[in-house]
């Protein structure tokens, strides 16, 4: 059992046990502090952020497009023989591209044909008719209102041999349209038809995009449309890669759609822009500026997955503070939370900062 003072010899005991920990946590703690203030010194450049006025931008996503894109159809109502291209496939100017069936073309060229003979024999009847008669005439055999009819047959005659010649020619050019060939060099994006289909003169068969020249097609709002106009720049990114590709507004159409009330707009792409067609990107335009702050990208370091910049004070020593970034433009990356104007921050060797160091020179 324990007494009185044993209870309180106790007490006093971890009384004083506490107090040693308590201070020393905070011998600790000051030397620690001592020690990160002593730390080693990095030479890097260092900024103060400034107040800037960013580009407002809407963003949207469009498709890029070929220019020159060919809808190709049989001239002729039949069914397709053969197709001998495929989705992907490069075809060049001129190329077959598929057969129509041309039994019914055939069948009019040799009706063609036997209205041709036979219109060519009334002609050389009525030839032989004219000349005979023509003789007789001049004899004054026989009276003018006979002349004037057989001069009259003649003309009619040789009337039908160019009707029936033209005919011919007509049903050997549409025989020439059961051959379908490419009418430009590109790419098959599309087969919509497969042998053995009906073809006819307005339905689709394949489209061709031709390679020369890359537009993007995108849609935007009633307000974005009022912002914007032809000849503008815009930025264009792929998914997947970061670096953006600059195009030029080709086209507004000022028509919206009756359904989404939004408008199509067309972008021009430069020759090296290394896009294809079908690819999906987003459009970035601008419209508008607000106010804002950003840093060089330099500024950025990534620690444990991440992203934050190094902030001078007013000793000299570089604390690492996280940020939340935005859009990069020309070098310069938007800083949407973590920092203020008149921060100061690290714009070089930042890889080789560490929390608590100190920097030194190159200071601005």
């Amino acid at each position: 059992m324990k007494t009185p003072t044993t209870t309180r010899l106790l007490r006093a005991s971890l009384l004083a046990l506490a107090i040693s920990l308590i201070y020393g946590c905070g011998s600790h703690d000051e030397t620690t502090g001592q020690t990160a203030a002593a730390g080693r010194t990095v030479a890097a450049d260092v900024v103060t952020v400034q107040p800037a006025e960013l580009s407002l931008r809407v963003e949207t996503p469009g498709t890029v497009v070929s220019e020159d894109q060919v809808q190709v159809a049989s001239r002729l109502m039949g069914y397709i023989r053969e197709i001998r291209v495929e989705e992907g496939q490069a075809v060049k100017a001129g190329q077959l591209l598929f057969v129509v069936d041309p039994s019914d073309i055939q069948g009019q060229m040799s009706q063609a044909r036997a209205g041709l003979a036979q219109a060519e024999a009334a002609l050389a009847d009525a030839k032989s008719d004219y000349e005979r008669f023509g003789a007789l005439y001049k004899e004054q055999a026989i009276p003018q209102l006979q002349w004037d009819k057989i001069r009259l047959q003649y003309q009619v005659a040789q009337q039908q041999v160019a009707a029936a010649r033209a005919g011919l020619g007509l049903a050997s050019g549409q025989m020439r349209y059961a051959s379908v060939v490419a009418p430009i060099s590109g790419v098959v994006t599309m087969k919509m038809a497969n042998a053995g289909d009906l073809a006819a003169p307005g339905r689709p068969v394949l489209v061709i995009e031709g390679l020369k020249k890359l537009q993007v097609r995108t849609e935007v709002s009633g307000d974005v449309y009022a912002r914007i106009k032809a000849g503008e720049k815009v930025r264009i990114v792929r998914d997947g890669e970061a670096a953006p590709v600059e195009g030029s507004i080709a086209q507004i159409v000022p028509a919206a759609d009756p359904v989404s009330h939004t408008h199509l707009v067309k972008i021009d792409l430069p020759a090296d822009a290394k896009l294809s067609s079908g690819n999906f990107v987003r459009v970035s335009f601008a419209v508008g500026s607000r106010a804002g702050i950003r840093v060089p990208a330099s500024a950025l370091a990534e620690r444990a997955g991440i992203t934050g910049v190094f902030v001078v004070d007013a000793q000299g020593i570089a604390r690492y503070r996280m940020v939340r970034t935005g859009a990069v433009e020309n070098g310069q990356v938007e800083i949407l939370s973590g920092l203020a104007a008149g921060d100061r921050v690290a714009v070089s060797h930042v890889e080789q900062l560490q929390n608590g160091d100190k920097v030194g020179g190159g200071a601005q």
